[in-house]
């Protein structure tokens, strides 16, 4: 238990309260308050503290040197949805949507693949899904040409090639506006 003398500087263990010792009645310190109250307390409820808090200068230059060392730069975080968000892939090659693709015309082979599109286009704004790809292949261009015209219809849409890395060149992502 530390040693309390009348003059020393108290401060209280549970609370934020401080002042200096006016009497000593045994365990019983009654101290006079910043605020001018005199309050009792036992002694081990009080912590002295010291009148004389020296700081070397070498201590200061060590705070001020830690204190400028340079923050990283904070890096973009996605946020939680973009993270976990993915993309909805549709592949329109018509062996993928039918069994047996010699058997119909090209013109039912690509009216096929544009009512598919459409379909899952509509699906993903439905369900508030903000990107798909759809996979075409590259052949002569005509079903890119189509969905292009399909995707023009829509005032929330906007799309473009999708990623040469991971598709080439035969697939058309698609970004949805989401109005909220």
């Amino acid at each position: 238990m530390p040693h309390f003398n009348i003059g020393d500087t108290v401060e209280t263990i549970d609370d934020v309260i401080k002042g200096v010792v006016e009497s000593i009645n045994g365990n019983n310190i009654t101290m006079l308050s910043d605020d001018g109250f005199p309050l009792t307390f036992s002694a081990h409820e009080l912590v002295l503290i010291a009148d004389d808090i020296r700081v070397s200068n070498y201590e200061v230059a060590k705070i001020k040197k830690e204190k400028e060392i340079p923050k990283r730069k904070r890096t973009r975080v996605l946020k939680s949805k973009e993270r976990t968000a993915p993309k909805m892939e549709v592949d329109l090659h018509i062996n993928q949507l039918i069994k047996n693709p010699k058997s119909i015309s090209k013109f039912d082979m690509l009216t096929l693949q544009l009512d598919t599109a459409k379909r899952q286009l509509d699906f993903a704004i439905s369900k508030r899904i903000q990107k798909i790809v759809f996979i075409h292949g590259v052949g002569e261009g005509v079903l890119k040409e189509e969905l292009g015209y399909l995707f023009r219809k829509y005032d929330n849409v906007k799309y473009y090639d999708a990623d040469y890395q991971k598709y080439g060149l035969g697939a058309t992502e698609v970004y949805i506006f989401q109005n909220f």
